[in-house]
């Protein structure tokens, strides 16, 4: 696919990336569209960020551009983990949540909300091959972004629009994270402990990182219709319809058989199956036993214990009928354990288990390992860190992380200079206006 040319160099000989050439632009928030624009960095499109360093992109970046330490030191991880803790000078380049996905992109910094930043956006619409945009639908009508305007620009553009439930119908403006659309799909009632009410749930945000991929798949069939056809295109991509085929069993189950689907906690419809606790602190080891067959594998593997031969477990039948009180002996023999040793054991024997990793465990896992899952990245306000990579290998195309997480406005230079062709007057103007910069400005806190 051709498009227009990438003007800096990268490490991965870009020419032999799939979507070498293409440049996006990318307004998106939170973590499904990053991640989509991520995915398509990955294959090698240039992707510019479009933020502004006087607003702040709702949790994007960070909950808040300059956070105190007693917010960073009291929330959860995911949230409050900058390197140390600590927000440093440029605390919106620190940011866990934003960083997972900011690889190999650019930033340019520009504000909308004056009619010159609009015209300077137009100017990169007729450069650019797509604009990636992931907010309610009334945030691009307010800003007076539309489609119809973007293709009188340039008639092969493509925009994809992925607002949480549409860009029409009664929820088209509604403002959604990934947990809200869970429970508008029917994801949050299914999930959970059956003896535990919802309000016991965590969150979830499977459909932020399912529409990430669906975006990006609609991207790149969008290029390759343009490619044959010549023409661009509108694309949408409702989140939440996006999400709601992954729950399909249930919704046939539901069609066919009137049966809604309920929390079933860590158990099997049919087989015997739980987490178990193991030797170390908060360290499990799953195990499933379909039949019979299941059953004797797993009884050599633990080495037969005497209670095997009770009476409630004499068949799978009975062993479904006693669950919690076999769940109870098999406590006793994983608490032994540790629950990789548990899992080898288990798995040598042709029995279904899996240690529960967490992140750490993850981290140092030999297949992960094995894979290079992991790649190590630079970013000058955090320093190398590693990160997980593209979740896919080609073997004609060097997918690879060449570029840390990008900070905001890094690429203002190359945007206004090199491919905006400004004058150096232009653009200290731009500067002392407002648009231009790599820090917020000081009334966004």
């Amino acid at each position: 696919m051709t498009g227009h040319r990438n003007d800096t160099t990268s490490k991965t000989d870009a020419r032999k990336l799939p979507l070498s050439g293409i440049r996006v632009l990318d307004m998106t928030v939170v973590w499904a569209g990053p991640y989509c624009t991520t995915l398509l960095a990955d294959m090698g499109a240039e992707i510019i960020r479009v933020e502004s360093i006087q607003t702040m992109g709702a949790a994007t970046r960070g909950p808040f551009a300059r956070p105190s330490q007693f917010f960073i030191d009291s929330m959860p991880p995911f949230v409050g983990a900058m390197p140390g803790r600590e927000a440093g000078k440029r605390p919106w380049n620190r940011h866990p949540l934003f960083n997972a996905h900011a690889r190999n992109k650019k930033s340019m910094t520009v504000d909308l909300l004056r009619p010159e930043g609009l015209d300077i956006f137009k100017r990169m619409v007729a450069i650019s091959d797509v604009l990636v945009e992931n907010n309610p639908t009334e945030t691009m009508e307010k800003l007076g972004i539309s489609y119809k305007e973007l293709r009188e620009i340039n008639p092969r553009f493509i925009m994809l629009r992925m607002p949480a439930y549409g860009n029409e119908g009664p929820y088209q403006n509604h403002r959604s994270l990934g947990v809200h659309i869970e429970g508008v799909i029917g994801h949050t009632l299914m999930r959970g402990y059956a003896d535990m009410d919802p309000s016991s749930n965590t969150n979830v945000y499977m459909a932020d990182a399912a529409a990430g991929v669906g975006g990006a798949m609609a991207v790149a069939t969008a290029l390759n219709y343009r490619r044959r056809s010549g023409k661009g295109q509108l694309v949408e991509l409702s989140q939440a319809e996006n999400a709601l085929p992954y729950l399909g069993g249930a919704f046939m189950d539901y069609s066919m058989n009137n049966r809604n689907a309920s929390t079933l906690g860590n158990r099997h419809p049919t087989a015997i199956q739980g987490v178990y606790p193991c030797a170390q602190d908060d360290t499990w080891v799953a195990v499933t036993i379909f039949d019979e067959r299941d059953w004797e594998l797993f009884c050599q593997a633990i080495g037969n214990p005497v209670w095997m031969s009770d009476a409630r477990f004499a068949n799978h039948a009975s062993r479904r009928a006693n669950h919690d009180a076999l769940d109870a002996m098999i406590t006793e023999w994983s608490r032994s354990q540790g629950h990789r040793h548990a899992m080898e054991i288990l798995q040598s024997h042709g029995v279904a288990a899996g240690a529960v990793l967490d992140q750490k465990d993850a981290s140092e896992d030999p297949q992960y390992t094995a894979r290079a899952m992991f790649e190590e990245a630079f970013q000058e306000d955090l320093g190398t860190y590693s990160y997980p990579r593209a979740p896919f290998k080609m073997s004609r195309s060097p997918v690879k992380i060449d570029r840390g997480p990008v900070r905001l406005g890094e690429d203002n230079e190359y945007v206004y200079k090199t491919l905006l062709k400004l004058s150096d007057a232009d653009y200290d103007r731009l500067v002392e206006s407002g648009h231009i910069g790599m820090d917020y400005a000081p009334h966004v806190k």
